[in-house]
């Protein structure tokens, strides 16, 4: 079992997932966010490849449009 925080709220898994796996779990899939991971910003790019970690901190912003 791991244990992330997400915008300070403490999250826990049964199986180690990757950034993917947890945009899905928040239900944000298809929308424009920034993730944040123990202090540096984690490329979109890289989301597939992030295996996240017991204890990792993250920080999740949803782009929100407007005038």
């Amino acid at each position: 079992m791991i244990q992330i925080t997400i915008n300070g709220q403490s999250q826990q898994f049964e199986t180690p997932i990757n950034i993917i796996q947890l945009i899905d779990h928040l239900s944000l899939h298809g929308k424009r966010i920034a993730i944040e991971r123990n202090g540096e910003i984690v490329p979109r790019s890289q989301f597939s490849a992030q295996m996240l970690c017991h204890g990792d901190q993250l920080e999740v912003v949803v782009a929100v449009g407007g005038g």
